[in-house]
């Protein structure tokens, strides 16, 4: 229970990693704000299981950002953020739409600077804090078919390293998890044959599971990780050795 009086945020928690994030989290002793855009029953029952809070926020807006951070002081403080919540929207580079890049830039990168900026003065306030940006590891080598995504998880990537430099000497820690390819909804919805392709090119020939990536996010956040800041870790079997 080294978590135990923390509150933490999760962004994207519903579903998948982020689902898996919030239930390690409160295992650790965490109040788990469950953040949603539109899964409100599975992030009410999510909320329910672990005795967190269902928080509905579009964290592409600032707006939405702020109302999370009232939400998280409300439930006693802000000591966690795990900047999980994500979009795809795939396509050839010269096919690619404004609208399509625009969006997944506003959701993935977007989300993860402007939930970082809103929580970023509390946590200095009380000189402690982590935040764990989940982005992927699409960002180190790159997804024929996601230019946009890949873009926008590189841009997490480089968003971690600044705020870890900015913020280090009040003890707020910012790291960044990849995760490679995990058996989410969003994988669900692949071709067979894409999937087989895949896994042929990970050396521990399967897909990863979100409760294989969750145990990374609590130890970054707690005690375990008080030494750790600036750092991406790669979680995918492999793939991008």
């Amino acid at each position: 229970m080294e978590l135990e009086g923390k509150v933490a945020i999760v962004t994207g928690g519903a579903r998948g990693i982020g689902a898996a994030i919030a239930r390690e989290l409160a295992a650790g002793g965490a109040k788990v704000l469950v953040n949603y855009r539109s899964s409100a029953e599975a992030a009410e029952a999510l909320a329910a299981e672990i005795d967190g809070r269902a928080v509905q926020a579009d964290v592409g807006t600032t707006d939405g950002c702020e109302a999370l951070v009232a939400a998280a002081k409300d439930a006693g403080g802000l000591d966690i953020l795990v900047n999980n919540a994500g979009i795809t929207d795939d396509g050839l580079a010269m096919r690619l739409k404004d609208d399509q890049w625009d969006e997944v830039m506003r959701v993935n990168a977007g989300g993860t600077f402007r939930m970082s900026r809103a929580v970023l003065p509390v946590m200095a306030r009380a000189r402690d804090g982590a935040i764990v940006n989940i982005a992927s590891v699409s960002a180190l080598r790159g997804n024929a078919g996601q230019a946009n995504y890949s873009a926008s998880k590189a841009a997490i990537v480089g968003l971690t390293r600044s705020l870890a430099v900015e913020m280090a000497r009040r003890n707020i820690r910012v790291n960044a998890v990849c995760p490679g390819f995990v058996e989410t909804d969003m994988t669900k919805e692949l071709p067979e044959k894409a999937v087989q392709t895949a896994i042929a090119a990970i050396p521990m020939a399967r897909m990863g599971t979100p409760e294989e990536v969750a145990p990374i996010v609590r130890l970054l956040a707690g005690p375990g990780g008080a030494y750790i800041t600036g750092q991406v870790l790669v979680v995918d079997g492999g793939l991008s050795t």
